[in-house]
């Protein structure tokens, strides 16, 4: 499903972790060592389920930093599993997110789509730790919304109203980009916003580190790299 018509856009919002930056491989490689140093071995797919769980109702609750929130999550993925990590550990993987890696394909999208539309994002994370990332993807964004600065989590409705506010165009000319179902298209899509899936686990089965959730995008991409060239084309002929 990729039929959109990209003219009628001034302004593309993003979700940043999952879609631009890689925090599957991230997580997991924060959460990994922990586990196995401790003789816990455990798959992929079965650990991000786990770790879904905890940091969707973590981020539910009263607001928290992201260092912190990721800091619980690894305590109760833990106990999940029976162990009990130190408190170096809990700090480390707080901080991972300065860490976690770009997609390859984020970087040069982001340069292709910000020749035509100004950029945003509106991301889960804290100002510091989203400062590292947007550093990876070598753009600088129009406007930034981070869970700090709102004090909410996606799918908290206040993420995308204050972006509306700061952002001041009509919703209509902004079109939000992610890869989250749950956390971005379902709110997103409640408050009248045209939005695109970049589905990163196309080749996967499952929902990975974010709860399952039931939503029906504008359009489906299965990467960045063919996102930009089809808004590009579209463009370009319209």
């Amino acid at each position: 499903m990729t039929g959109l018509d990209y003219d009628r856009f001034d302004a593309l919002t993003f979700d940043c972790y999952g879609t631009l930056i890689d925090w599957e491989a991230g997580i997991l490689a924060g959460l990994r060592p922990v586990l196995q140093r401790r003789g816990v071995e455990v798959g992929d797919d079965a650990l991000l389920d786990v770790y879904a769980d905890r940091e969707a109702a973590a981020e539910a609750g009263p607001y928290a930093r992201y260092r912190d929130i990721l800091g619980r999550c690894l305590r109760e993925v833990g106990a999940h599993y029976g162990i009990e990590p130190e408190a170096y550990e809990v700090e480390a993987f707080g901080g991972s997110v300065a860490d976690w890696p770009a997609f390859p394909d984020s970087a040069a999208a982001l340069a292709a789509l910000h020749a035509r539309f100004q950029l945003g994002v509106i991301t889960n994370c804290d100002d510091d730790l989203f400062a590292h990332s947007a550093a990876r993807l070598g753009t600088t964004f129009d406007w930034v919304v981070t869970a700090e600065s709102v004090g909410a989590y996606k799918p908290d409705p206040r993420n995308f109203e204050v972006a509306l506010e700061r952002i001041g165009l009509p919703r209509e000319r902004i079109l939000h980009v992610a890869q989250s179902l749950f956390h971005d298209h379902v709110p997103a899509r409640a408050l009248g916003f045209s939005t695109v899936w970049i589905d990163r686990r196309h080749d996967r089965p499952g929902f990975g580190a974010t709860p399952p959730a039931e939503v029906v995008p504008d359009a489906t991409f299965p990467d960045m790299a063919s996102f930009a060239a089809a808004a590009a084309r579209a463009t370009a002929t319209g």
